[in-house]
Order: C-alpha cells, then sequence, then structure tokens
C-alpha cells in the first residue's frame, strides 16, 4: 500500500512539473507571437516576465535581443546581468551581456566579461571584434589593433574586421596601413561602399563626397584605337531546333534601352547583317535587300526617318522599316551585329558598344520621343538563350541553370507587352530582365534552355510573377512582408540544412546572422561569400546626410529602431530617431536606400550602434542575403544542385504553390 502511496504522489508530481512547463511554453509562444505580429514592446514585457517568475533561458535571452534592438541598452544590460547571475557559463548569455554593454558605454565591464568566452573557429571573429570595440572605447588602441588583425586571421567577417582596423589606422594618420585595410574589406565585398569611399580616396583626403565623385558610374565609350584593335565580327551560333509541329512565340525586345526600360534617346541605327537579307517598310513592301557583312544605317534627320545603303543611297520610309535575314545554312543562325548600344545604363559597369542578335531586327520611329528604337524580334527560347548568362553565373550547376531557364521564360509570358506603347513587348535591361542576345549566350545557358523548352510555372493556370534574388540568406520571404501584394506561391520557405524554422525564437537572428549554420544559400562556388553573410559600417554623419537629402533633416541620429521584422527575418519597418523628429522606413527596397550612401544588399540584418566617448560614432549592420529575397533563390538552387537536387525539385522548393507545365 506504502508502494502505491508513493508511486501515486510521484505520478502527481510528474504531472505537476509538467503542467508547469507546459505552462512556461505557452507564455513563451505567446511571447513569440506578439513580436512576430509586430508588437516589440508588448513581447519585450512579456519575456521580462516570463524570466522574473521562471529564470527561463531563452525568456532572458529574448528580452535582452528585443531590448537592444528597440534601443533600450540600460535595460538590457540589467536583463543581462541578471541572467548571467543564473546562467554564469553560458556563452550566448555572456555574449550577449557583452555587447549590451558595448551598448550602454560600459567599455570596461564589457572587456572584462568578454575574456570569459571561450575561444573557438567558429566565434573568434566575433570575438575580438567585440573585444576591440571595448578597448576602442577604452582608448586602448594597440590591444584594439592587435584583436583586429585576429579578427581578420579568423575569416568569419574578414571585409568588416578590416574596415575597422582602417579606421583605426586612419585615425592614428597611418593612411598607406589604413588603404590597405580598407582595400582587404573591398576585395572581400564590392558592395561595401565605405570601404570603397576610403579606399579611393586619397592618403591624406579621406572626404567621402569627393571619393563618391570618383565612384559615380559613366557610360564607357570604346575608343578610336580599340575599334581599330577590335573589328566586329559575327559568332557562329547554332539555330535553336523545335520539335516537329511545335510553333514558337515570337517576342519583340527594346533594345539599348533606359533603366526604366524605355527608349534611349537616338539618331542613327547602324547594323551588320550575317546573311544576306531583305528590308520591308511598316506595310511589309520590300524597299531593300543586302548582302552579308556590309553595314547599314538608319538615319534621322529632321525627324524623318531613311534607310542608308553602304554606297550612301536613302530610302525614306514612314513608321519603321524590318531587316529580315536570310537562313542560308542550315546549321548556323543568321545574327545582327548592332553597333552603339547602352548596356547597364546607371551601373558601375554602364557602356557603349556593339551587340549581335540572333532573329530579325526593326528600327521603329518613335514620333512623339524624336528618336529611332531598335528592336530584336525572335522567338522565346531564343530570348530566353540570351538572358541566362546575364542573370545567373555560367558556372553554376545545370539543375541550377535549367530552373533559371524556366523562371525567364515564365517571366517572359507573365509580362509579355510590358512596354506595349513603347513598340516592343519587353525591354534588355533591369526592368524587365537583363538581355545581351548572342554576346550572352553560353554552351550550359543554351542546353538549359533547350533541356526545358516550352516550361513554365503556373498558379491557377497562368504563368506566375517568377521573381528572384542573387541570395535569400538562409530564408526567403514572402510577397507580403517586402511590402508588395499578397501572393499565394510567393511565401516564405527555409534555406537552411540544419536548422528547425518551426522553432524560431527572435533572439536566433543574432545568431543566425552573425554564426550561420548550413544552408544551400552558403554555396561558395562561381559566387562571392559575402552575398550570404556581409557587414556594412555606417558613420551616424553619413547617415544623417542620407537622411536628410532622401527624407527630412531630422538632426543627429539617435537610434535605428526596427518596428517590424518578418518570420524570415527581414526587416519590414524600421524608425529612425534624431534629435530633432524620426523618419519611418517602410518596404524592403525603401529601408535598403535609406539607411547608407550605397544601398545595403538586403533589408535582413541587425544592427549594433557604437559608441565612443559615449557618443554615437557609428552603426555596424550584419547582414544576409543580396536581393529582396522574394521567390527563387538563385545561389541556394546552385546549392541543393551541388547536392543533387533537379530542377523540377528545386523549382517546387521555392514555389510549393506552383505547377511546372509546357506551352507546347
Amino acid at each position: 500500500m506504502k508502494k502505491l502511496f508513493f508511486m501515486l504522489g510521484l505520478l502527481a508530481g510528474m504531472n505537476n512539473a509538467f503542467g508547469a512547463a507546459y505552462t512556461i511554453q505557452e507564455r513563451l509562444e505567446e511571447a513569440s507571437a506578439l513580436y512576430f505580429s509586430h508588437k516589440p514592446k508588448e513581447a519585450l514585457e512579456k519575456y521580462v516576465d516570463i524570466s522574473k517568475d521562471t529564470g527561463e533561458r531563452t525568456a532572458f535571452l529574448n528580452a535582452i535581443y528585443i531590448a537592444m534592438e528597440q534601443n533600450r541598452p540600460k535595460e538590457a544590460v540589467d536583463i543581462a546581468l541578471e541572467a548571467y547571475r543564473l546562467y554564469p557559463q553560458d556563452n550566448d548569455v555572456i555574449e550577449m551581456a557583452a555587447e549590451a554593454l558595448l551598448a550602454d558605454g560600459q567599455y570596461a565591464a564589457a572587456e572584462r566579461i568578454l575574456s570569459l568566452l571561450p575561444q573557438d573557429n567558429k566565434t573568434a571573429g566575433f570575438f575580438h571584434i567585440n573585444l576591440a570595440r571595448a578597448q576602442l572605447g577604452l582608448n586602448e588602441k594597440k590591444l584594439a589593433i592587435y584583436n583586429l588583425k585576429q579578427a581578420v586571421k579568423a575569416a568569419s567577417h574578414p571585409s568588416l574586421a578590416n574596415f575597422l582596423l582602417g579606421q583605426v589606422y586612419e585615425g592614428d594618420k597611418s593612411y598607406k596601413k589604413a588603404a590597405e585595410a580598407y582595400q582587404k574589406a573591398v576585395d572581400y565585398d564590392h558592395q561595401f561602399m565605405e570601404a570603397r569611399v576610403h579606399a579611393a580616396a586619397d592618403a591624406k583626403n579621406t572626404r567621402a563626397n569627393e571619393a563618391l565623385t570618383r565612384l559615380k558610374p559613366k557610360a564607357k565609350k570604346a575608343s578610336k584605337e580599340e575599334k581599330k584593335s577590335k573589328p566586329l565580327e559575327h559568332t557562329s551560333v547554332q539555330p535553336l531546333v523545335l520539335p516537329p509541329g511545335v510553333e514558337e512565340t515570337e517576342v519583340k525586345i527594346g533594345l539599348g534601352t533606359t533603366q526604366s526600360g524605355l527608349a534611349s534617346p537616338r539618331t542613327q541605327v547602324t547594323f551588320i547583317p550575317s546573311a544576306s537579307f531583305t528590308v520591308q517598310n511598316a506595310q511589309g513592301k520590300q524597299i531593300a535587300a543586302g548582302k552579308a557583312g556590309e553595314t547599314w544605317h538608319v538615319i534621322l534627320n529632321n525627324n524623318k526617318p531613311v534607310l542608308q545603303s553602304p554606297a550612301g543611297r536613302q530610302i525614306a520610309f514612314t513608321k519603321s522599316v524590318t531587316v529580315i535575314p536570310t537562313a542560308e545554312n542550315p546549321t548556323q543562325a543568321p545574327t545582327f551585329i548592332v553597333k552603339n548600344l547602352l548596356s547597364g545604363p546607371g551601373m558601375s559597369w554602364a557602356s557603349v558598344g556593339a551587340k549581335e542578335y540572333r532573329g530579325k531586327l526593326q528600327v521603329l520611329h518613335n514620333t512623339s520621343a524624336h528618336t529611332l528604337v531598335p528592336i530584336n524580334i525572335l522567338t522565346l527560347d531564343e530570348y530566353v538563350q540570351g538572358i541566362i548568362a546575364s542573370e545567373m553565373p555560367n558556372g553554376f550547376p545545370t539543375q541550377a541553370l535549367r530552373a533559371q531557364a524556366v523562371l525567364a521564360r515564365t517571366y517572359a509570358l507573365k509580362h509579355l507587352g510590358k512596354h506595349k506603347k513603347q513598340g516592343y513587348d519587353l525591354c534588355d535591361t533591369q526592368n524587365c530582365q537583363v538581355y545581351n542576345g548572342v554576346s550572352a549566350e553560353t554552351e550550359a545557358g543554351n542546353a538549359a534552355v533547350e533541356a526545358t523548352l516550352g516550361e513554365v510555372l503556373t498558379y491557377e493556370g497562368k504563368p506566375i510573377e517568377s521573381v528572384f534574388s542573387a541570395n535569400c540568406g538562409g530564408a526567403t520571404q514572402s510577397a507580403k512582408d517586402a511590402g508588395w501584394s499578397t501572393t499565394p506561391y510567393l511565401d516564405s520557405v527555409s534555406d537552411y540544412q540544419e536548422f528547425d524554422f518551426q522553432q524560431l525564437q527572435p533572439y536566433h537572428f543574432k545568431a543566425l546572422l552573425q554564426y550561420p549554420p548550413a544552408a544551400y544559400s552558403k554555396y561558395d562556388k562561381n559566387v562571392s561569400m559575402a552575398a550570404f553573410r556581409w557587414a556594412r559600417v555606417v558613420s551616424e554623419p553619413e547617415l544623417r546626410a542620407v537622411i536628410k537629402n532622401q527624407k527630412k533633416d531630422i538632426g543627429q541620429i539617435t537610434a535605428l529602431i526596427p518596428l517590424e521584422r518578418s518570420h524570415a527575418g527581414y526587416v519590414t519597418k524600421l524608425l529612425v530617431q534624431g534629435t530633432k523628429g524620426t523618419v519611418t522606413l517602410n518596404k524592403e527596397n525603401v529601408i535598403r536606400n535609406n539607411l547608407s550612401f550605397g544601398m545595403l544588399r538586403s533589408s535582413y540584418f541587425i544592427v549594433q550602434p557604437n559608441y565612443e566617448n559615449h557618443q554615437l560614432k557609428y552603426f555596424v549592420f550584419y547582414g544576409g542575403g543580396w536581393g529582396h529575397g522574394v521567390g527563387f533563390c538563385q545561389t541556394g538552387a546552385a546549392g541543393r544542385a551541388d547536392a543533387g537536387q533537379g530542377y523540377q525539385t528545386i523549382l517546387k522548393h521555392y514555389f510549393p504553390l506552383a505547377q511546372l507545365t509546357s506551352i507546347q
């Protein structure tokens, strides 16, 4: 009987323990739900209450993280020190306590508590960076330089470590060493604009405006010497052979267009066909014929267009002319070269030069804009062949290239007629898809197009919005979270291999961004790792100038506070606080464009303020991914293909509600 009572008492105790644990878990879930429903202040209060009532570790870590995110460093310090009292051996607690002390300007205390952390390969980089931050606050520059050099060796974030090292050297007027450190930061991450500014600046003059002027993109024109040394030659390309009975969709692509996809100002179009050809006017009547290799011109004189032969004969026309090549060789597709076309408008690599294309050439006279518009008319899949290498590295695995081919074809069908008012279906810039014709074709890319002929992704029978980003940083975000319209098939999916997003806690974002676990998008072949994990350092004066120029004058910046963060980790709403007011940034592109001189790679970041002598000096952004993060993750696709997944499986992962169908 005593044994029975003992067993009943034990069971009752176990039930009470399980009930208490379940209650704590419920409370944690409620707090998490508040955070991800964009109520961080309420979530913080919940986590603080749970930590006080139960001493639960997760509640402490979340409370510290949110207090830091909400620019409440003193509160974060109080919570962190209480957590440290209960968990003196917990490395996460120690590190977060140190960062809270740094944010509160308690450098000596931060240095002491950092000394308790064990050093390993995974955490060494940030350990030395944080130690250097504390030492700089204490004006111990020699120790800070030592630790930043150790951080560089650790290589977890070489761009950040080198940049901070350059800052110390520059402050000591060691300009040569500073320039070398800044250049190393740029070599690792060419998007690190602040490092580019300092690396480009004169050794004795580091004024950002002068350096930025030198960095502005300029279209480079080929010199006379370059034109003479590089004669124009046509490429031998194979025709795209379709299965019997299959007819292709014909598309019209505007060439040399602006960033917005509109026609560029142009009074002359010069073209050189690789085969004999005829020229028809807008009514379909033949008005001229020519031979392979001849140079012809379409010229606009006093707003009147004429077609000019090599001999100088001029043929007047209205509206348009279309150059139709003759397919003389069944094993070689005819092409034509168009001279003086703009590439990459607005980009650092912008240039003007000749390009080669398949299909037909139409030259449209836009009377309202007083310009000539070159248009490439070709089949849908020929068009896709000229896109793949421009949108995805050619060295990516075959299955990733095939997935990209399906997306490019889907996008073209979805947006066919986007620029109908301009006389063409699609443009050749990022406003549509970057299209460079034959010059962009590769054997691997063409093979990917042929292997997926006619395949597109559809939802409810219509082509989907097949958007993609270069790197999702570990998880894609939904279209809704990006500030777009709600789209069922553009939902968030994870690319992590060793992290369960179902168990995600707010404080995990710090670890995910600073110590990322394995992820398919962590693929490092033919692509920079800076696209997966990056850092930026934006000084308070620089940020103040950006906000003043692009928004309004809110005085000295005092804080950057994420008000909303999606479950995928992307900041979707951010408050910029100043001494004269505030600015709220909504949507991922607005956030990325208004927090630095150069656009941030993504809005998936955490941001930490850095103080010296209790004055806010700069913000450090720890970020992940490159692009808006919605839809297809290109680097993630490469990682999945490298792991053996086929393109159908890859597409199904990123667009689980879409169907892979054939239009042929």
